[in-house]
């Protein structure tokens, strides 16, 4: 069959000039550029993208074989199965004392993403506000936006430790305000709320009649005190439940991230909005990874924890690295980010991290891809093996040192 010939460029051009205004005007994401680079490069040590370097712990890979095995690739319930809702609804309750019925009260998602947009885009009217502290995932505000959401940054800073305050809440509401969306433990500072804290931003919120998403996406991956005190879930806080969605997923602590499975829990009549939209968008999750994640729960509890030690280890070199490297860096207690302030440098964010990849072949994400607070920091993540952060470090050494004598 003859190829049909092309149009002009400037055809498709104008065709795009025509699309969705609140697509063309969101950029890109500012972590996939660099390692769309990087994988053109040879010899580059990514400290980059947020995944973990481990595979799948075996009971969840063998589950999912037996699964494929059993024919089972067809729909699941579009909220997914049962037993893994009643596996996540029970994990609830062992770990924060949170009473969410599995039948209404839980939904299997694509991914902690999926949950964020169908929750997105059942909370908000074109005009609503968002409060969002920063620095922040990338997509926290462009799915607010997707969903008509007005986005307010509330910056948070490196001497609170990157914890958002009640008053640093307060002082942005206006009586457009809907919606307060946290995320942490934090990607890309990996800063944790304390109790007291959140204590004080449940106050704002019930005085305000906020309502609340919470991306507990990190939550089995905290360190040092953090640890020893325990994540504290944003619904387990006084006046908070009724009005909070909680995020969560399995790529990060259990190492699943490819499987694409995520989770909410919200009250009954939040998530049946939710549910109504994940009917629309996606139907329901992949059977195999739900049948993946629910052994995930049942039989991978001791690799889960395996993994965090792991990262806590990989942790303490990588921050010790970048402050005898003469960075400054904040002492993270979730997810597996540092994030050290290269100011010193005389460099911006961009690009230290464009240099470093270009002369050193090393891959981190510059920090004001996170927001406008995280200019003048580096998100550099530690989910890669110690040897591998040890030469990353020797390298980004190397560069500073020449940086600061130029």
């Amino acid at each position: 069959m003859e190829t049909l010939a092309r149009p002009a460029p400037a055809a498709a051009e104008r065709m795009a000039g025509r699309l969705s205004r609140r697509i063309r005007e969101v950029p890109p994401s500012g972590i996939r550029r660099f390692f769309e680079i990087a994988a053109t490069m040879d010899d580059v040590i990514s400290l980059g993208i947020g995944e973990p370097d481990f595979v799948s712990p075996q009971p969840i890979i063998d589950a999912a074989k037996t699964a494929l095995d059993a024919g089972r690739t067809s729909y699941t319930a579009n909220l997914g199965l049962a037993e893994l809702r009643e596996a996540i609804s029970g994990e609830m309750a062992r770990l924060y004392g949170l009473d969410y019925h599995a039948e209404d009260e839980v939904i299997v998602t694509v991914g902690a993403s999926e949950a964020m947009t169908i929750a997105m885009l059942s909370l908000l009217d074109p005009g609503d506000e968002v409060l969002i502290p920063e620095p922040c995932f990338v997509s926290y505000g462009p799915l607010a936006e997707f969903a008509g959401g007005v986005v307010k940054w509330v910056p948070t800073r490196a001497e609170n430790d990157f914890q958002v305050t009640a008053e640093d809440i307060r002082s942005r509401i206006t009586d457009k305000t809907k919606l307060l969306f946290l995320g942490y433990p934090n990607n890309p500072t990996g800063a944790v709320l304390r109790r007291d804290v959140l204590e004080e931003i449940a106050e704002v919120v019930v005085e305000h009649d906020l309502l609340v998403l919470s991306d507990e996406i990190y939550d089995r991956l905290v360190y040092g005190e953090a640890h020893e005190d325990g994540h504290v879930s944003v619904p387990t806080l006084p006046g908070l439940f009724e009005r909070t969605i909680l995020i969560g997923g399995f790529s990060k602590g259990y190492a699943m991230t490819g499987w694409r499975i995520g989770y909410a829990c919200a009250p009954q009549p939040i998530l049946y909005q939710m549910y109504k939209a994940h009917q629309y968008v996606i139907m329901s999750a992949p059977t195999v990874s739900q049948v993946g994640a629910l052994a995930g729960i049942r039989d991978a509890q001791p690799a889960v924890e395996d993994m965090r030690r792991a990262y806590d280890d990989r942790r303490r070199v990588i921050v010790d690295g970048l402050r005898a490297a003469g960075f400054p860096t904040f002492e993270p207690e979730g997810a597996f980010y540092a994030f050290p302030d290269i100011t010193s440098t005389g460099l911006s964010s961009e690009d230290f991290a464009q240099r470093l990849l270009q002369e050193e072949h090393v891959a981190a994400v510059p920090g004001s891809a996170f927001g406008p607070s995280g200019e003048g920091y580096l998100r550099c993540s530690y989910a890669t093996a110690i040897d591998q952060i040890e030469e990353a470090i020797h390298r980004i050494t190397a560069f500073a040192d020449r940086v600061r004598n130029e």
